[in-house]
């Protein structure tokens, strides 16, 4: 502090930066759920602690995040100290004096100290609250996995319990069909056979889901794959007005797949993404691949999916789709075939709009 300034103004100073930090340290321990509300707050502790207060501007700047105490004057002086969050530098502090009124002598050393020690407890803010938020996200996905690993077993059940049933009502129906002289006897079983063989399909799928079905596992080419599912969709994106982008960063790469059940995963996906997108819009299919695993992604431009529903989009015969329209069962058993194959199937955020299923598999199983 210059030593030019008298004895008990500099006392004053030093109490005002003392009073600073406990009131900043206060702020942030009682922190609930609005960061920007906590960080205005700080902000505002800040600027009374510099020496002219009513004169100071306080400003804080991380990524998209911009918050000041006031409008920042056009001709300023300021003192400026950065911070870093897990070692990365993401953003500053600064506090202005506006120049026609100030110089930068008018700052004072104890205030660039304190602005340091401040900005580091903002750091230390975020990056604790980086941690909670990954703590909430893998918390919720432990329960989800845990939540769908149940149902898995429960729908297993179902389906074995329902398979035997279902083959006697089928194998009576078709003898009865067959045996029948009248007329409406034979409509009557011939609707009873279509009900069974969809029921059959039901099952089926709730089989995939809880990973009961066999797997016939070969290394075969991926790309050849994805353009016949393409190939197969195209009259539905025609239908539908609807384009598609595919790419893959390496045209040759081989996996261990069911080729059958892969092909199931990228229907169902394409199916779903179709139905979501709007048209004249682009569905954009890309294949990545790393050391041990390779990617698929599909996006699309449509409504996204909503938070509520985020957790849900995997559970057996949820859908958002009206009555009638879907049986709630593709993505539960795309799940079950990415997870028989020891992969994850993860849905983000398409920015601007849509969502982005992303399925990570292993090359080698």
């Amino acid at each position: 502090m210059p030593a030019n300034i008298p004895i008990e103004e500099r006392l004053k100073e030093r109490i005002k930066e003392l009073s600073c930090l406990y009131r900043v340290s206060s702020a942030i321990r009682e922190h609930t759920d609005s960061e920007e509300k906590t960080l205005i707050a700080v902000l505002k502790i800040l600027k009374d602690a510099w020496r002219f207060p009513e004169l100071a501007t306080v400003e804080l700047k991380k990524g998209n995040l911009h918050l000041t105490t006031n409008p920042i004057p056009e001709s300023s002086h300021y003192q400026k100290s950065e911070f870093k969050i897990f070692k990365k530098d993401t953003g500053y502090v600064k506090v202005y004096y506006p120049f026609t009124d100030l110089s930068k002598a008018h700052f004072l050393i104890d205030e660039q100290r304190l602005l340091d020690k401040v900005t580091y407890e903002i750091a230390v803010f975020f990056e604790r609250q980086q941690l909670r938020k990954q703590e909430e996200l893998l918390q919720r996905t432990a329960e989800r996995n845990d939540r769908l690993s149940i149902l898995s077993e429960i729908t297993a059940g179902i389906a074995h319990e329902l398979n035997t049933p279902l083959g006697n009502i089928l194998g009576f129906a078709e003898f009865i069909e067959s045996k029948s002289t009248e007329e409406q006897s034979r409509q009557d079983a011939s609707k009873i056979i279509k009900a069974a063989i969809y029921s059959r399909e039901v099952v089926k799928k709730l089989m995939l889901f809880s990973c009961e079905m066999p797997q016939d596992i070969q290394v075969i080419p991926i790309n050849p794959i994805i353009t016949q599912a393409l190939s197969l969709l195209s009259p539905n994106l025609r239908k539908a007005n609807i384009e598609t982008s595919y790419s893959i960063a390496n045209p040759n790469l081989k996996a261990q797949v069911d080729p059958i059940q892969l092909t199931q995963v990228l229907f169902n996906l394409l199916i779903n993404a179709i139905y979501h997108s709007p048209e004249h819009s682009v569905i954009k299919i890309e294949v990545l691949e790393s050391k041990n695993h390779f990617y698929i992604k599909i996006a699309d431009e449509g409504k996204g999916i909503e938070q509520k529903n985020k957790e849900k989009i995997f559970e057996p015969f949820f859908t958002t789709k009206p009555l009638g329209e879907g049986s709630g069962l593709g993505l539960s058993v795309v799940h079950g075939i990415v997870k028989s194959h020891k992969g994850t199937i993860t849905t983000l955020q398409n920015k601007p709009k849509g969502t982005i299923f992303s399925i990570k598999l292993p090359i080698k199983l």
